[in-house]
């Protein structure tokens, strides 16, 4: 697995699309993500330090976690099939036990900033998704 960290949102005017691109730590490649516009604006919200009155989905599940005595461990962006991300958050529960829940890239990444988890890719993806400039 590699590690990726975020280098910057992107809108695609042309093809009407939001990016989110991430860098490999240490490395030179991209991996950028189209996810939509509810997701984008949840992480938009998270690096402006914007603060809800009530909980946005995202903070919401980070609550539930919690309240259920789990701990955020990472994300990992697993998979490309047919053109179509795929990512596993993995939550270590309260009596020690590792799980990972399959979940859409867009909202992993929403989840990551807000639980302040490292994001990675396995190396395969990696490969076949990046870019070397965006």
């Amino acid at each position: 697995m590699i590690e990726l960290t975020l280098s910057k949102i992107k809108v695609d005017e042309k093809r009407h699309e939001q990016l989110v691109v991430f860098r490999e730590v240490g490395g030179k490649r991209f991996l950028p993500l189209v996810i939509g516009l509810p997701e984008i604006q949840a992480i938009k919200m998270k690096l402006g330090g914007v603060k809800t009155p009530r909980p946005m989905t995202h903070d919401l599940i980070l609550s539930v976690v919690a309240g259920l005595g789990g701990k955020f461990q990472k994300i990992v962006i697993d998979k490309l099939e047919n053109n179509t991300f795929h990512a596993k958050i993995h939550l270590l529960k309260e009596d020690g036990a590792e799980t990972a829940i399959d979940a859409r890239p867009s909202d992993s990444v929403a989840i990551a900033l807000r639980a302040q988890v490292p994001v990675f890719v396995e190396e395969a993806v990696l490969d076949k998704a990046s870019v070397y400039e965006v």
